[in-house]
């Protein structure tokens, strides 16, 4: 059975979206033009951890869909192989376990930090706490590398992969040799959303944990 931890740390995530740009540009300047141009967008994802072995020991993949806002507000929902949720309203991030009913509530600023959700769902200012580099081309995508600067990350690597300026890819590479790879599909940019698109609603008779951890 999946350890639902090693899922939902990779997470935060985690999605990629429309991107305006130039099909030949670097994969920096078109992700820059990704974090500038596209203040919301949704979609689906594919995820899959790969543990660092001889053998390559991939996991099952995860399924789902997500949805964002700028700054950080989003909506990231597990389907397959279990239900789950992650949702931020821009002040708290919700992770609901609809097998367990529980619902573990964290301060979105500790909670996204220098991780990827930090890129995809924070603010446009990358290089606060990232370092950017072009890693080359690809499986046909041209990569982005972006270290966290903080220390006590959980992730020592992100890569984003793009092609004709737009991000396909992400490989997120932790600390515990393991590297958890998303694909993106059927993503919309900008779409019109609602003033309470993000607002969590409580599950009925869940149980609630608070941590800022």
């Amino acid at each position: 059975m999946l350890n639902k931890k090693n899922i939902v740390a990779p997470l935060l995530l985690a999605a990629a979206f429309a991107l305006t740009g130039a099909a030949h540009a670097s994969a920096l300047e078109q992700f820059k033009s990704f974090v500038a141009g596209t203040k919301a967008a949704r979609g689906e994802f594919t995820q899959q951890q790969i543990k660092k072995s001889e053998t390559g020991k991939v996991t099952p993949p995860s399924t789902g869909t997500f949805l964002f806002a700028r700054p950080g507000k989003f909506i990231w929902t597990y389907v397959k192989p279990y239900e789950q949720l992650l949702q931020a309203d821009g002040e708290s991030l919700y992770i609901y376990d609809k097998d367990l009913n529980q619902v573990t509530v964290k301060k979105l600023g500790s909670a996204l930090g220098s991780s990827p959700a930090a890129i995809l769902f924070g603010s446009n200012d990358l290089e606060k706490n990232f370092t950017l580099s072009e890693a080359g081309s690809r499986n046909g995508l041209e990569w982005l590398d972006a270290k966290p600067k903080a220390k006590d990350s959980t992730f020592e690597q992100i890569s984003i992969g793009l092609r004709n300026g737009t991000p396909e890819a992400m490989e997120l590479h932790d600390a515990f040799g393991q590297t958890s790879v998303l694909s993106f599909k059927k993503f919309e940019k900008n779409p019109q959303l609602t003033a309470t698109q993000f607002k969590f609603v409580m599950p009925k008779g869940a149980d609630v944990f608070n941590s800022d951890h």
